[in-house]
């Protein structure tokens, strides 16, 4: 084997960011492993990362949240706010503030109607929208998912 072949391969793995890679030509066999031994193993899964501290979630309010109002059934005038990612939906800044907005509000687009948080990061959520709020269709804590209704809205 041509110490050429083997330099010309290892660029190949560090191009394409590859882990082995075995070569034959003829009798000649050459396997290249990057990373140190790997212990064989049905699937090639990478370990999990290590265990991060993680905060505490705000904690709940002692008196329970109000819960989400009903929609009116078939009510096409309505507009929703819709969650714009994934993550746990709440009501406040903190457990003792009161609910950045309740059903009977007036909003506007530079309105926060509640905070999602995503990986530990707390994100403001606008309405984007002018109009009522007829109903919250979440309750305080819960998880959300990306496109999910949050608030129904009446347009003015």
């Amino acid at each position: 084997m041509d110490i050429e072949k083997i330099k010309t391969l290892t660029e190949l793995m560090v191009d394409n960011d590859l882990s082995e890679i075995v070569f034959r030509e003829g009798e000649d066999r050459i396997m290249l492993r990057r990373g140190g031994p790997v212990a064989p193993s049905a699937s090639m899964a990478p370990p999990p990362p290590p265990p991060m501290p993680v905060a505490a979630p705000p904690a709940q309010a002692a008196t329970p949240a109000p819960a989400a109002t009903p929609a009116p059934a078939a009510d096409s005038g309505l507009e929703t706010i819709e969650s714009p990612m994934v993550g746990t939906y709440y009501s406040a800044s903190d457990p003792d503030s009161p609910p950045f907005v309740k059903v009977g509000d007036k909003v506007t687009p530079d309105t926060v109607i509640c905070i999602i948080e995503a990986m530990k990061v707390f994100n403001e959520i606008k309405a984007e929208k002018s109009g009522t709020i007829t109903s919250i269709d979440v309750s305080n804590g819960a998880p959300v998912e990306f496109g999910q209704c949050l608030i129904k809205i009446r347009p003015d």
